[in-house]
């Protein structure tokens, strides 16, 4: 029995020495995401003030590269340059793979967030929870009332800080999915057009 008693003695001190990083982590993500949501915010403008009613084939195929996203415009430009290299083939493969790589690897973090924010709020709230349940088996309403409040709060904010990184992921994946597919259609259009011109490939 002893041994049983040290073992909980020690889990309920490891358990309620989270609270505090859980509480700093909660309020390190929220300023994260708020600084985010400027920069998705500024993204959505730009993409806005793009035309969308143009062919991207045709626009593709004309080299008109002023209505696609920085990410897109930038990419075709060095494919073009890698186009007239030797090996072009190899060097324009290991562009699209490097660019669909970084433009992947930008959504790590929200893809975390929407696991870690649910997540830590749990914890938040089971933490309270239990120290609370201790104050109420001694009498103490006040201490229970703080450590619930505590609890509720951290709830809300780690839903809300999945649902939003959740919301930001989703929209920010379509775009990722928009570009990487003009990408390869610009590889496509420039190789080929490399491959009918043999004279430029001498």
């Amino acid at each position: 029995m002893e041994i049983t008693a040290l073992f909980k003695s020690f889990i309920y001190l490891v358990s309620s020495s989270l609270l505090t990083p859980v509480l700093f982590l909660l309020s390190a993500l929220i300023l994260w995401l708020i600084m985010y949501s400027g920069n998705f915010c500024g993204l959505w403008i730009n993409r806005k003030r793009l035309t969308n009613d143009i062919d991207p084939l045709l626009a593709l195929t004309n080299q008109t590269f002023s209505n696609f996203p920085p990410t897109v415009r930038q990419c075709c430009l060095q494919l073009i340059e890698l186009s007239k290299q030797p090996h072009a083939d190899l060097a324009v493969t290991h562009l699209l793979r490097e660019q669909e790589h970084h433009l992947w690897k930008s959504l790590d973090r929200l893809k975390m967030l929407i696991r870690i924010g649910p997540g830590l709020g749990l914890i938040g709230t089971l933490i309270p929870m239990g120290t609370g349940l201790a104050a109420l088996s001694q009498g103490d309403l006040t201490r229970l009332s703080g450590d619930l409040v505590i609890a509720f709060t951290t709830t809300v904010v780690g839903l809300t800080l999945g649902l939003v990184s959740y919301f930001f992921f989703t929209v920010q994946r379509r775009w990722t999915e928009e570009d990487v597919k003009n990408m390869e259609l610009a590889a496509e259009i420039i190789m080929g057009d490399y491959v009918n011109r043999p004279d430029e490939r001498q």
